[in-house]
């Protein structure tokens, strides 16, 4: 057997086979349901391996698996339960988050909800010296808490499917706090409106804008024309709105149109500057980072 041939054969890496698992989530979501045939053929295994991949999401949970197909779980479940959101589009969150953390100076107090989106956010927060963070999820207020910086949780009824807490003790916590910046994701948007399938949590992100100076939406494309029960208001309450370069741009326009600043950025390009709160000034500063149409 040639090499060639013995590394085609070669086993992958768990590594590997959950990157596959997690892109086949995100390919039946996109599309509510799936034949198993089908996605065989678009991600290039066998029929077998195919059966074992879906297996493996069923089990936990991931998807419903039916004689011949799969099919997503309801938009009320894939929306909000941590155990889907976490493995979503994770190269936009990413960038999204670079653009973001590099609005926050050392010193900065920053509020941020209970967004998966937000999680690779902290990660970076956490290496900004002496930054006091405010949250109500339990995984940002760890991921900051190991990274040694000062961390609020804003408490009240815990829930296990989302880490995070919620109810009147949070509402009532949040509003007598003030922060520098809120960073903030969304469930849904459409049309430059937010929603968000459970009440409590619509209340809490309708509430969080008001205790920071500056407000920030962090949303990758898989958020854009999609509603859900509870509005909890539009993008306009924002200063800036951060997303990746699928999104489509009627959406975009949505946005600008009520005010609301708009970057765009790819989760193909490295950042080539920075954009930052200056230690001397409330303005936002531009600085250049890489965004549709490159850098500016």
């Amino acid at each position: 057997m040639t090499r060639g041939a013995a590394m085609s054969n070669a086993r992958p890496t768990e590594a590997a086979v959950e990157q596959r698992r997690q892109d086949v989530l995100n390919y039946v979501i996109d599309r509510g349901e799936a034949r198993i045939g089908d996605l065989a053929s678009v991600f290039g295994v066998s029929l077998m391996t195919m059966h074992r991949d879906l297996d493996d999401l069923a089990g936990r949970r991931m998807l419903r698996k039916k004689r011949g197909l799969v099919e997503a779980f309801p938009s009320l479940t894939m929306e909000t339960a941590t155990r889907f959101r976490v493995g979503l589009h994770t190269a936009e969150k990413q960038a999204i988050a670079a653009a973001a953390a590099a609005r926050v100076r050392p010193g900065a107090s920053v509020l941020l909800d209970d967004s998966s989106t937000l999680f690779p956010l902290a990660r970076l927060l956490g290496e900004v010296e002496e930054l006091t963070a405010v949250t109500n999820s339990v995984t940002i207020a760890q991921i900051l808490s190991r990274a040694g910086r000062e961390v609020v949780l804003a408490g009240g009824r815990y829930r296990a499917e989302f880490d995070s807490c919620t109810g009147p003790d949070v509402l009532r916590s949040l509003s007598r706090l003030r922060t520098d910046i809120a960073f903030m994701s969304v469930t849904t948007i459409a049309h430059g409106r937010m929603y968000h399938p459970i009440q409590d949590y619509a209340e809490i992100k309708h509430v969080m804008h008001e205790s920071a100076e500056h407000t920030c939406l962090l949303a990758d494309h898989s958020k854009f024309g999609k509603t859900a029960t509870y509005a909890h208001g539009d993008a306009g309450i924002f200063d800036l709105v951060i997303t990746d370069d699928a999104t489509p741009e009627h959406e975009l326009d949505a946005i600008r149109d009520l005010g609301t600043e708009v970057e765009v950025v790819s989760p193909n390009d490295e950042p080539v500057g920075y954009m930052r709160i200056t230690p001397e000034s409330d303005e936002w500063a531009t600085a250049g980072y890489a965004r549709r149409g490159g850098a500016q």
